[in-house]
């Protein structure tokens, strides 16, 4: 009987909610305010209301609410969603290239908060906050061994504009402790990951399409230029996306004036298209692009026309076939919901949308189900998986064909390096080893280093050494597959090294590191 109550309880929730939505919704209504549940006293705030103040037992109906919202959300598409007000205000942040804080990345370490990168011009970079300082006491009192986590941590850091916080801090193990005031102000936070010059081309590495993406990109361009540029690398590899006219704007850069980037249509929502402007930066000049099974939505819709217009070679494996725009409502109480609203194609006419007929949990598994059947491998197989089967062919400028649905096929493919996909590796960077071992046991070694380009050509990692690591890593990690230990052997001694170099001199170091020795990588730079 409580069973039986409890689902017409939910269904009738559901139906309710979705009922307000779809009358919102079929008004017109796109200003995100007016569609909090809270601003009109409706059947939905009735139902909520009575549930909180009558129901038998306590009840969270924030809870109740966001799982109703997102069951009617998530059998549209599965990338329409309800979003808790934390996930929504991390999301815009994320992509708002920067927050109000002090600039500080850190690692719990035994209960104690390490820093391992401080933002350059950042709040706690001016107060001479360093990378290896621990965390005693925060405002004067006891913070190390105090139970922490990232929860707290984050309350206790983030703060309004201008406010002070004080950091007690201990330096090289010393025991003293030292203060510093700093004052919490706008931290901005480039999108670019690395931006280098090796070998005469030019490395950039993009992980979201935020709304600085484009003028840090000018930026690290000017730079990569004046250092030499022959050559670009685009790296896409595990971009999920973001802002649509941030891609339209970096495709831009690339593309003479003119030329049609994408376009985007739905129900509710007239073609619209994006056209490239006479403001690009790098029209001339060899382009080659990197994607993988992770990159997705704005990073496929550069990689499209790209593609389709034979301005760059793309190289890597199949992305992921995200053909779906969003668009984000928000409730007034922080809460909001990310509702598709059109398709996106490219300029051969093509969506790379792949199916998700067959419902969400098939949609959520079919990356892992195309490394079962060894797309990851081989080229071939990815031609012959069931998303292009019957799909439709379209060209390219130069009459190559390209197909839809199921992302975007590279020019070149390059087969996933198994060595980095084994669970150990997996384990050890998920309880973040690397970085953990580096702050206990390798900061005198990278002393030795005055420069990243002396660490990056002079130090390795030797089998003592992994032996070392794999020795203080057993102490969380408890039980080792020999066999894995050997297949990803060469994989962990680059990882440790490439987490040192980051440590001390930042992510273009970390990515130098990696490229060295990364297959993709070097395909790319041999393309064109």
């Amino acid at each position: 009987m409580k069973k039986t109550a409890g689902i017409i309880f939910r269904t009738l929730i559901l139906i309710l909610i979705g009922i307000g939505i779809g009358i919102l919704l079929s008004n017109g209504d796109m200003v995100g305010q007016r569609l909090g549940l809270s601003a009109r006293p409706d059947k939905i705030s009735r139902v909520l209301s009575l549930v909180t103040n009558k129901y038998v037992d306590s009840v969270n109906t924030d809870s109740i609410e966001g799982v109703t919202v997102n069951d009617l959300l998530q059998n549209l598409d599965p990338h329409s969603v309800y979003l808790p007000a934390q996930q929504a205000r991390s999301i815009n942040e994320r992509l708002e290239g920067g927050f109000t804080g002090i600039g500080l990345e850190y690692q719990l370490l035994r209960d104690t908060l390490v820093i391992t990168q401080v933002n350059t011009n950042g709040p706690a970079a001016k107060a001479g906050v360093k990378v290896g300082d621990r965390v005693i006491t925060v405002d004067g009192k006891l913070f190390s061994g105090t139970g922490l986590d990232i929860a707290h941590i984050s309350k206790t850091f983030r703060g309004e504009k201008d406010t002070q916080i004080s950091l007690g801090i201990s330096r090289d193990g010393a025991h003293t402790i030292k203060n510093f005031q700093i004052k919490r102000d706008r931290v901005a936070l480039s999108s670019l990951d690395a931006a280098y010059n090796v070998g005469g081309a030019g490395y950039v590495k993009i992980s979201k399409f935020a709304s600085t993406t484009d003028t840090d990109f000018r930026d690290a361009l000017r730079k990569l230029k004046a250092d030499g540029m022959q050559k670009l690398v685009l790296d896409l590899r595990g971009n999920g996306g973001g802002y649509l006219n941030t891609a339209t704007s970096l495709a831009d850069e690339f593309l003479p004036k003119g030329k049609l980037i994408v376009y985007t249509k739905g129900s509710h929502e007239p073609r619209t298209d994006y056209f490239a402007t006479d403001s690009g930066s790098y029209e001339k000049g060899d382009l080659t692009v990197i994607i993988d099974e992770y990159s997705a939505s704005a990073s496929e819709i550069l990689a499209g026309a790209l593609q389709d217009l034979d301005r760059a070679t793309i190289v890597g494996r199949r992305s992921f076939g995200k053909g779906l725009v969003q668009q984000q409502f928000p409730f007034g109480d922080g809460t909001a919901i990310n509702l598709t609203v059109a398709r996106y194609y490219t300029p051969s006419g093509r969506s790379i949308q792949k199916s998700y007929a067959n419902g969400l949990a098939s949609y959520r598994n079919e990356l892992l189900n195309r490394m079962h059947k060894g797309e990851f491998m081989n080229a071939g197989s990815n031609l012959n998986d069931s998303a292009f089967l019957g799909a439709a062919t379209y060209h390219t400028t130069k009459g190559r064909k390209v197909l839809s649905r199921g992302g975007i096929m590279p020019d070149i493919f390059v087969p996933a390096d198994t060595t980095q996909n084994t669970n150990l590796v997996d384990q050890l960077a998920q309880n973040q080893l690397f970085t953990a071992y580096i702050i206990d046991r390798l900061q005198p070694v990278l002393s030795r280093y005055p420069t990243a380009d002396n660490f990056i050509e002079q130090y390795n990692l030797s089998d003592d050494g992994l032996k070392n690591f794999m020795g203080y890593a057993s102490q969380t990690i408890k039980q080792v597959n020999p066999l894995e230990l050997q297949q990803s052997k060469e994989s962990i001694k680059t990882l440790v090294k490439a987490n040192a170099a980051r440590f001390k001199w930042g992510n273009n170091a970390y990515y130098r590191v990696l490229n060295a020795n990364d297959t993709t990588f070097k395909k790319a730079l041999a393309s064109n």
